[in-house]
């Protein structure tokens, strides 16, 4: 009976004008799969109608909908299924509606971060909100510089750059603030001139912590873009280099950010003459989460023979797919210490999957190991479990060697 003509007393004119499609349905079946259409048919203010208008939902999640209604069946796909949440929360579908936020907080990430934040808002999903502003948070500067940032609505906008927590430099944000601009002067029908940015962004412009970049990038940047009023640029200088400094509509106090949190797995450490060389072979070991986190870096060890400077090059792998890779250099003072290497962004982490952290090192060949090493390690409300690798080449594995720390976001 789903989408077929037999026996069908209702039809439903479903989309926009241009783009309608009819659709026929049967009753009885809606009513009892949906209070709205129960009321629609057969409450006290029920009408009588034969066809029914729905311009607000697209055909495709119409369908998906009726679907689910008449099948049981839950078909979504990342095109439509906002639009499918849409029609689910406006007929009172339930178990569609979640399976719709579960499908959305599994396909997250920071390329639809910002839109989803908007939606989840719209739809009064806190859950799905605040997963959105956990990857937000951790993952701000891709978040900030996708394309979905500029399709975001102006509370939404004015939300992101009040953000405590945002991990970003306030250069970035201030260049996504201008992107935005440019968009919501296209939504607008203005032409996209400094002044009608200016224009659009309204208030939210303060909102931006112009006076916490490095002065190299406001007077390369935010100060050049005209964006700013030569009284506001002005102040803002002598902000940067007065004794006496002037008050300013700008918050001057940096962002927090989010706080890195270290896993551990190895409870002593030690070295010998005669031991942890390197040569440019791989130190690797696998690990997974219970929660899902972002991993920004490693803690690694260095030099047990004197200060030395250390060439790594560190990866995070998938199921054997790259997922994040870089080469950086960091400099050891002798001591058993752990030094932290980054990546460029945050890497999402989901749980319940292995994933592969690797280095490989190229300094002064002798340097300190972990010993004593934990399968499971209890980080806050995180617990890290961990296993071999076939990628080391070099002796790391569960329990010694090298890749002490796991630096993340929860």
């Amino acid at each position: 009976m789903y989408n077929n003509e037999m026996m069908a007393d209702v039809h439903f004119v479903v989309g926009p004008p241009g783009g309608t499609q009819r659709v026929p349905g049967h009753k009885y079946v809606l009513a009892v799969g949906s209070s709205v259409f129960h009321a629609m048919f057969y409450g006290e203010l029920a009408e009588g109608q034969d066809e029914i208008r729905i311009p607000d939902v697209e055909p495709p999640s119409f369908l998906a909908m009726l679907k689910y209604i008449y099948c049981d069946e839950i078909d979504l796909c990342a095109d439509t299924v906002l639009a499918t949440l849409y029609a689910a929360k406006k007929y009172i579908v339930p178990h569609l509606a979640r399976a719709c936020v579960n499908f959305l907080e599994t396909s997250l990430s920071a390329k639809n971060a910002c839109v989803l934040l908007s939606q989840s808002c719209l739809f009064e999903e806190p859950d799905l909100t605040q997963r959105c502003w956990e990857v937000i948070d951790a993952q701000a500067e891709l978040a900030l510089r996708s394309e979905g940032f500029c399709d975001i609505d102006t509370q939404t906008l004015e939300s992101i750059l009040r953000r405590e927590t945002l991990n970003a430099k306030e250069m970035v944000v201030f260049e996504a603030a201008l992107s935005w601009a440019e968009a919501e002067c296209q939504r607008q029908d203005l032409t996209p001139t400094i002044e009608n940015k200016r224009l659009v962004l309204g208030k939210a412009i303060y909102l931006i912590r112009i006076p916490t970049m490095a002065l190299e990038d406001f007077a390369n940047g935010a100060a050049q873009s005209g964006v700013l009023t030569l009284n506001e640029t002005n102040d803002i200088f002598l902000w940067y280099t007065a004794a006496n400094k002037p008050e300013l509509l700008f918050c001057t106090k940096p962002r927090k950010g989010l706080a890195p949190q270290r896993c551990h797995r190895f409870q002593s450490c030690a070295y010998r003459s005669n031991q942890w060389r390197y040569r440019g072979r791989c130190d690797s070991i696998q690990f997974a989460v219970d929660k899902r986190v972002f991993i920004a870096g490693f803690g690694l060890y260095g030099s047990s023979c004197g200060s030395a400077e250390y060439s790594a090059k560190i990866e995070l792998k998938r199921q054997g797919v790259p997922m994040a890779q870089r080469i950086i250099k960091y400099f050891s003072d002798g001591s058993s210490s752990t030094f932290p290497v980054w990546f460029d962004y945050p890497v999402q982490i989901e749980p319940d999957t292995f994933y592969t952290a690797s280095v490989v090192l190229d300094g002064n060949e002798l340097s300190y190991f972990g010993q004593e090493g934990m399968t499971e390690v209890q980080c806050g409300k995180v617990t890290f479990q961990f296993q071999c690798s076939s990628d080391s080449t070099n002796g790391t594995g569960v329990q010694g060697g090298q890749i002490p720390e796991l630096i993340f976001y929860a």
